[in-house]
C-alpha cells in the first residue's frame, strides 16, 4: 500500500452489513458482560464502572496509537464502550436516582453536544474522516455517550414503558429498518443516519442481552451471564477472523 492510499484511509472500518452485525453482537456482549461483573460478581456499578473505564481508556490509546486500522484493536475498542456504557448508565439510573427518562435525556444532550463540539471543531462528524488523533478522541467520546445512550433507552422502553425485552427489541428492529430504508431511498444525511442507526443499535443489543439473561418471570431465558457472554465472544471473533473488513475511504 502506498503512502497517498494510507492518508485516504480512515481509522475506522467501511460501514457494511458485517459492520452492523458484530456492532449488535457487540452491544449485546456489552450488556452480558457488564451485568456479569456489576451484578453476578457483586461489585457494584460505580466500581465496574471504574473498571471498565480504565480498560476502555487503555483500548482508545491502543487504537489512537495504531498506524492503520485494526479490526480487532478497533472491537476490542467498541465492545470496551459498551461495557462501560452499561454500568455507567446504570449507576445514573439507579444509584443516582434520575431514571432511565432523566437518564436518557442528560446523556442525550451529551451526545449532541460531543457531535456538535466535533463539528465545530473538525468541520465534519463523518466516520470516514476519522484518520487523526484528535478527530478520533471526539469519535470514541462520542461513541461512549451513544452506547451509555443506548442502555438507558433500552432500559426505559422494556421497564417503564412496559414493553419487555421482546416488545422493544421489535420497536428498536423497526426502527433500524426504517433507518436502513431512508439510507437508500431518501437524500437524508447519510452521515446523520449513520449515528441514528449507531445510536439504535446500542438498546437494541442491550434489550437483546437482559432477554438473554434475566429471569424468567422478568420475561428473560434465565441464562447464565458468563456463558452468554462468552458464547457472544466467540461470535464476534469469529466474524472478525472470517469476514476481512477494509478501512473507511475518506471522501467516500
Amino acid at each position: 500500500m502506498n503512502s497517498t492510499t494510507e492518508q485516504a484511509l480512515s481509522k475506522v472500518p467501511e460501514v457494511t452489513l458485517i459492520f452492523w452485525i458484530i456492532k449488535v453482537a457487540a452491544t449485546t456482549l456489552g450488556e452480558t458482560g457488564g451485568d456479569a461483573v456489576s451484578m453476578s460478581m457483586d461489585l457494584g456499578y460505580l466500581v465496574s464502572t471504574g473498571i471498565f473505564a480504565v480498560i476502555f481508556a487503555v483500548a482508545v490509546v491502543f487504537q489512537i496509537s495504531a498506524k492503520r486500522f485494526h479490526p480487532v484493536i478497533y472491537w476490542i475498542t467498541i465492545i470496551a464502550t459498551t461495557t462501560v456504557g452499561t454500568t455507567l448508565a446504570d449507576f445514573a439510573d439507579r444509584s443516582l436516582g434520575i431514571g432511565y427518562a432523566g437518564g436518557s435525556s442528560l446523556l442525550f444532550t451529551l451526545l449532541l453536544a460531543s457531535l456538535l463540539i466535533w463539528y465545530q471543531s473538525l468541520g465534519s462528524i463523518s466516520i470516514d474522516t476519522v484518520c487523526s488523533p484528535k478527530s478520533e478522541m471526539f469519535y470514541w467520546v462520542t461513541i461512549m455517550f451513544s452506547q451509555t445512550l443506548g442502555t438507558a433507552l433500552g432500559d426505559w422502553t422494556a421497564d417503564t414503558a412496559g414493553l419487555g425485552y421482546a416488545g422493544s427489541a421489535m420497536v428498536f428492529s423497526v426502527l433500524l429498518a426504517v433507518v436502513a430504508a431512508a439510507y437508500y431511498r431518501t437524500t437524508i444525511s447519510h452521515t446523520l443516519l449513520f449515528w441514528t442507526a449507531f445510536v439504535l443499535t446500542r438498546p437494541l443489543g442491550a434489550v437483546v442481552g437482559d432477554f438473554l439473561d434475566k429471569p424468567l418471570d422478568k420475561g428473560g431465558l434465565a441464562l447464565s451471564r458468563y456463558s452468554a457472554s462468552a458464547a457472544l465472544v466467540v461470535f464476534v471473533v469469529v466474524c472478525i477472523l472470517v469476514v476481512r473488513q477494509r478501512a473507511a475511504t475518506r471522501g467516500h
